[in-house]
C-alpha cells in the first residue's frame, strides 16, 4: 500500500504549493516587502483529511475551512493519519475558520479553530466569546469587511452569502470583539467583489484597516486575496492570503 505521504497526490500538492509560494515571493519582491510578512492559509474546502495530512507534512501550518461540520471532521482525523505514517503531529498547526458562521455552530468552531476570520455580527461575537470561555481558550478574531457599498457596487444576491459589514459598522464590531473576554482582535478580512478590480477593492480595505488600527494598534492582520488575486492583495498590504484551488485543484464533484 502506497503511503499518502509518498503518493502521486502528495507530489501534486508539493508542486502546486511550491508554485503558490513562488507567486507570493514574487509579489512581495514587486511590492518591496519581506516574504515573511505574508502568511499562506491553505483552504481545504471539500477536500479530505488525507489532503490536510499531506499539506501539514509539506510544511503548511495555517489551514482554513469554510464549513463547521467539515472542519470538525477533518480536525478529528488528520492527526491520526499523520501519526499512522510515523510522523510527529506538529503543535503549531492552526485552523482558520473563514466561512459564514451559523450561531448554533459557534461552540464546535471554538473547540477546533484558533482563529475565526469571518465575524460580521454582534451576536456571533457574544456567542464565540461564551464558547471560548467554556473551552478555556482565547480565540483570535478578524472582522469581515463588506466593501461593496464603499466601492459603489450593486448588491449581488449570490455574494450576500459571503457576509461582512460596511465601514460604518466595522469599528463598532471591532470594539465589541476587543472588549469580549475569550476573544482577541487580530484584524480585518475581506473577499473582493467579483465585479471590481481586486486592486481597487484591496486598496479600500487598506484604508479601512488603517482607521481600525488607529483605535486598535494590535489588530495588524489584513486577510485578503485568494487563488486568483493574491498578487493584488500582497501589493495592498495583505498579511494573510487564503488559497484553495491553486493548491488543491478544482473542487471535487459532490456525490
Amino acid at each position: 500500500m502506497v503511503s499518502i505521504l509518498d503518493d502521486a497526490r502528495h507530489r501534486e500538492l508539493a508542486g502546486r504549493l511550491e508554485e503558490v509560494r513562488g507567486r507570493i515571493a514574487a509579489a512581495c519582491r514587486a511590492a518591496d516587502r519581506a516574504e515573511d510578512e505574508v502568511a499562506l492559509v491553505v483552504v481545504s474546502k471539500f477536500f479530505g483529511a488525507d489532503d490536510v495530512a499531506r499539506l501539514v507534512d509539506l510544511g503548511v501550518r495555517d489551514l482554513g475551512e469554510n464549513r463547521e461540520q467539515e472542519a470538525t471532521a477533518k480536525w478529528e482525523r488528520w492527526p491520526a493519519l499523520l501519526a499512522a505514517e510515523g510522523r510527529a503531529v506538529p503543535a503549531d498547526v492552526r485552523l482558520h475558520f473563514v466561512g459564514q458562521l451559523q450561531s448554533k455552530k459557534d461552540g464546535h468552531v471554538a473547540r477546533v479553530a484558533r482563529v475565526v476570520q469571518s465575524v460580521d455580527r454582534a451576536k456571533i461575537v457574544d456567542r464565540l466569546a461564551a464558547a471560548a470561555q467554556r473551552e478555556g481558550r482565547v480565540l483570535g478574531v478578524c472582522v469581515q469587511a463588506d466593501l461593496r457599498e464603499g466601492l459603489g457596487v450593486a448588491v449581488d444576491p449570490e455574494e450576500d452569502v459571503r457576509g461582512g459589514v460596511g465601514r460604518g459598522d466595522l469599528l463598532a464590531l471591532a470594539d465589541r470583539v476587543a472588549q469580549a473576554e475569550g476573544l482577541e482582535l487580530r484584524g480585518v478580512m475581506t473577499v473582493a467583489p467579483r465585479s471590481v478590480d481586486p486592486a481597487e477593492a484591496f486598496g479600500l480595505l487598506a484604508r479601512w484597516h488603517e482607521e481600525l488600527l488607529a483605535a486598535h494598534p494590535g489588530a495588524t492582520w489584513r486577510s485578503a486575496g485568494m487563488s486568483g488575486d493574491l498578487e493584488q492583495a500582497v501589493a495592498a498590504g495583505a498579511t494573510h492570503v487564503r488559497v484553495g484551488s491553486a493548491i488543491l485543484g478544482s473542487r471535487p464533484a459532490l456525490g
